[in-house]
């Protein structure tokens, strides 16, 4: 088991401001099954308190099917996405390549 909120902020240290944030939990193929968590560009400090409360809940991050989904966007352009591999999840930093020589 894993804490949503306690995973996030351990991945967030030493990453860019974040811009806003989409969540899932449920079954993707389900949408009735599904809570949608977010995090709007312009959030407030009150409202990112919010969306961190929102998220304090534990779920199983093992093997088995993948239980949250979701897109953190930095200011700086850079996200994090979730990884998954036969429901094994975690959070991935993503940057923008560079441009290869042969194209500029």
């Amino acid at each position: 088991m894993n804490n949503a909120k306690t995973e996030l902020l351990n991945t967030l240290k030493n990453k860019p401001r974040v811009k806003c944030a989409k969540l899932i939990t449920g079954y993707e193929w389900d949408e009735d099954d599904q809570t949608l968590y977010l995090l709007k560009v312009g959030y407030t400090e009150k409202e990112l308190e919010n969306f961190l409360k929102s998220i304090d809940f534990d779920y199983d991050n093992g093997f088995g099917e993948q239980n949250l989904f979701g897109t953190l966007w930095f200011e700086d352009g850079t996200w994090l996405s979730r990884g998954e591999y036969d429901g094994s999840e975690w959070w991935e930093y993503n940057i923008v390549p560079e441009l290869p020589s042969e194209i500029i």
